[in-house]
């Protein structure tokens, strides 16, 4: 049975059909959070590195397209975590429309959740009613369609292997009332400063919504995503690029672990200090990934310069590589206004540069990816 510092177990139903499920008790804990020496320096070394995070925008000139690939990874690695099986070449793909499956849906809905919620914050709180429109925005054209989005759960959910049965569960979330009541005093507690630091409650936040598990799917990606939102409302962050399930991804079991130490023991320092070396490590590798392809854009605008009266329609296209680092020469031209022939031109130029490479191989309906660019983002999200 969990310490009653987390919270308890309630039993439902009788007989047979007889089972528990976890009653969390409402934040802040109780014992207060004891900040140890330990979690002192990773809270500093936490807010250092988002704080340079921030600062990079300062001088990145395109900082708005590394922010649109960086949220892209988050979409597809958070979906990751949840089983999805989808590469950043599938959703790069110029014909993602008409070759998205389920798996590279969900990773687009993620992405558009993610803007949606931002925009969002400017007129609601993050409150309940916002979390249910992101719920619904985030299954849209994914698994999960059919399982009431943007509405909290009507019926018992449980965490466990595919197929397991209730009686079977690793972890059983609260029943429909007191679900309902946790999600109440979760609104309550986003909203009500209190004195602890405000990565501390983020990661707080992040434990109980999970916890708490008010839908009936979707729950994993929409509370990594409540992350972000909620620095993203203190102002702790001013950019919803910070992708954290970097870290967690690779370390997928312990974060389950982690929390459900919390639920088991009452141990909340364990997991915070796990949330804030994610966020150390999330933040210090956006940062690198930044740098990197800041570097690489100022070494290959060197390249097109020198191509004389060509650089013009040549940056043209190189400037659209970056939004979009995997092309097809139509697509591309009926995007750009330009003729099929023009951007081809350009794109051959590129490629004698070395900035892009045809990667099919056929002589017609060919792909061009920016290679460099590619592999400065892919690391992280491979299976």
């Amino acid at each position: 049975m969990a310490g009653q510092r987390a919270g308890s177990y309630s039993k439902n139903l009788n007989g047979d059909a007889a089972y528990y499920s976890f009653k969390p008790n409402p934040l802040p804990p109780n014992p207060a959070i004891e900040q140890d020496e330990e979690m002192v320096a990773l809270l500093v070394e936490a807010h250092k590195q988002l704080t340079e995070f921030e600062s990079i925008s300062s001088y990145i000139p395109n900082i708005d397209i590394f922010i649109y690939m960086n949220i892209l990874k988050e979409a597809l690695m958070s979906s990751q975590i949840e089983g999805t099986q989808a590469t950043l070449e599938d959703v790069l793909d110029p014909n993602v429309e008409t070759n998205a499956n389920r798996d590279i849906g969900e990773v687009l809905s993620y992405k558009k959740a993610v803007d949606y919620a931002k925009e969002k914050l400017n007129e609601l709180p993050l409150g309940n009613r916002l979390i249910k429109q992101t719920h619904e925005v985030l299954m849209r054209g994914g698994r999960g369609e059919e399982k009431t989005p943007g509405e909290f759960r009507r019926s018992q959910n449980w965490i466990g292997g595919h197929g397991v049965a209730l009686k079977d569960a690793r972890y059983i979330p609260p029943n429909l009332k007191e679900m309902e009541t946790a999600m109440s005093d979760l609104e309550k507690y986003i909203n009500t400063g209190n004195d602890l630091d405000v990565l501390i409650r983020a990661g707080l936040i992040h434990y109980q919504f999970e916890t708490i598990h008010p839908f009936l799917d979707g729950n994993g990606r929409l509370g990594r995503l409540l992350i972000v939102l909620f620095l993203l409302g203190q102002g702790a962050i001013s950019s919803q690029a910070l992708y954290i399930s970097y870290y967690l991804k690779k370390n997928r079991i312990e974060y389950c672990d982690r929390l459900n130490e919390v639920r088991n023991k009452g141990n909340f320092e364990q997991w915070i200090k796990f949330f804030l070396k994610a966020l150390i490590v999330s933040a210090k590798d956006a940062v690198d990934k930044i740098k990197l392809l800041s570097e690489l854009h100022d070494l290959n605008i060197a390249k097109i310069e020198e191509l004389g009266r060509a650089r013009i329609l040549a940056r043209t296209v190189f400037e659209y590589l970056e939004k979009s680092p995997i092309i097809e020469i139509s697509k591309t031209a009926r995007e750009l206004g330009l003729s099929y022939n023009t951007v081809l031109g350009a794109v051959q130029r590129l490629e004698k540069l070395g900035i892009v490479e045809e990667t099919t191989g056929k002589l017609r309906n060919r792909i061009f990816s920016y290679v460099e660019y590619l592999d400065v983002l892919r690391d992280g999200t491979e299976f």
